[in-house]
């Protein structure tokens, strides 16, 4: 690997850490995380608590320096990243090309399928697992394209069940996309702008729970959600109801108390 001397004196300036680090966690050398965030993430998430664990577990955060080339930095074991946009998506790319042995959080591809709220629980219903204890599936849901003339006509030919909940198609990490929208009857579905995914509603007790997966640990939360339909306030309620940040973490739920009776079908 061919490095330009700035990007030497770097290496030297990180092996230099890695010996610290070494002398306190032990002989292994440590983990190198090269980490390119916005300065929002930067400062909720990159806090001196969590470097200092970071490092009693012999991992290192280097902050990547998006002013120069990412092929003149590092080495790095992983690169941890929250950016978008075609120029730093090919850059990762060209770095992957180069260091296929560098883990890259996450590949492109993979936020490109997250991002997109029609693939996003496709991988879910793959997996198949309604005879497990309990029920798990995607609720039924239809794509709403700008090409749609009449998104009334798209949902009657599908025959989805009103309320149906309305977002927007891909996510891109702005307040406007973390925006739902709750729709009660046909004639407000003529308010919502495509391209969005539509989907039936299902009553879950108005909270739901969020599940982190990293490796073997598993981290469940709750969050504050959209409150429970009845038929009755269906025959009575028209038009489209807007909730910003639903689920965020200020909607923090670990104290509520569960509805038991949540997964009963109401009775006809």
């Amino acid at each position: 690997m061919k490095l330009t001397d700035e990007a030497m004196r770097n290496k030297d300036s990180i092996g230099d850490q890695h010996e610290a680090d070494c002398g306190e966690a032990g002989a292994t050398p440590p983990i190198v995380v090269g980490y390119a965030l916005t300065p929002k993430k930067i400062t909720s998430f990159m806090q001196p608590k969590l470097e200092n664990l970071a490092r009693s577990k012999g991992i290192t955060f280097v902050a990547i320096d998006q002013n120069r080339p990412l092929s003149d930095q590092g080495p790095f074991d992983v690169v941890m990243h929250k950016l978008r946009g075609t120029e730093w998506y090919q850059a990762l790319e060209d770095f992957r090309q180069d260091h296929p042995e560098v883990t890259i959080l996450d590949p492109p591809e993979s936020i490109e399928h997250l991002r997109n709220r029609e693939s996003m629980l496709q991988d879910v219903d793959d997996m198949k697992l309604s005879d497990s204890c309990g029920v798990v599936g995607v609720p039924r849901q239809l794509v709403v394209t700008a090409d749609d003339s009449s998104v009334f006509d798209v949902v009657t030919k599908a025959g989805l069940n009103l309320p149906l909940v309305a977002k927007p198609l891909v996510a891109d990490g702005s307040q406007k996309f973390h925006e739902l929208s709750l729709a009660y009857d046909q004639n407000s579905l003529c308010e919502l702008e495509p391209p969005l995914v539509l989907q039936e509603f299902v009553n879950h007790g108005g909270i739901l729970f969020k599940v982190y997966v990293v490796g073997e640990a598993i981290k469940v939360v709750r969050r504050y959600s959209l409150p429970n339909v009845t038929k009755s306030e269906l025959s009575k309620i028209s038009g489209v109801f807007r909730f910003p940040r639903v689920s965020c973490a200020a909607a923090s739920a670990e104290d509520a108390d569960l509805d038991p009776e949540v997964a009963v079908p109401e009775a006809k």
